[in-house]
């Protein structure tokens, strides 16, 4: 008898049947079919028993795989943009030394500035100072001639002299 049967629990069962049926009637072949049908059942469920462990693990691997790559991205992900942090910091930093550097370049000019018009306006009062003492010299110079011409007419008036 060679009829092929389903495998898996019921191909045991049947195998089962057959081994037993066998036994009891005196069919040897009967028998060892049912044991082999049973063999083979119980292979067919080990081998369905270590694909689906096979399965599960491939589906483990699979799954560590694509956490390993997903960490991996989101390390990638952090690295670029604590990157682009610093970028932006440092940029910040360099506007803010440039806007200092403005700053203080603009104070040491109203400074440079204030210190010429202070040293013009300085000098304008000497100049003024400088005029007015001349003119005071000159006011001055003219108050003695007129005084000395007054002491010559003195003079003359009292002892005129001839053809001097």
């Amino acid at each position: 008898m060679t009829e092929r049967t389903s495998g898996g629990l019921v191909g045991k069962l049947a195998g089962k049947v057959k081994e037993s049926a066998g036994s009891l009637t005196g069919n040897d072949e009967l028998a060892r079919e049912g044991r082999l049908q049973q063999a083979q059942s119980e292979a067919e469920i080990e081998a369905n028993r270590q694909a689906q462990e096979a399965r599960q693990q491939e589906d483990q691997a699979e799954l560590e795989r694509e956490r390993t790559e997903t960490e991996l991205e989101r390390e990638r992900l952090q690295t670029e943009v604590a990157e682009q942090e610093r970028e932006l910091r440092a940029e910040r930093d360099r506007q803010e030394a440039e806007q200092r550097a403005q700053a203080e370049k603009q104070q040491a000019v109203a400074q440079a500035e204030r210190e010429r018009a202070a040293r013009e306006t300085a000098a304008e009062a000497a100049a003024q100072r400088a005029e007015s003492e001349r003119l005071e010299a000159a006011k001055q110079e003219i108050r003695l001639e007129q005084q000395a011409r007054r002491a010559e007419a003195n003079a003359e008036a009292i002892d005129p002299e001839e053809d001097r």
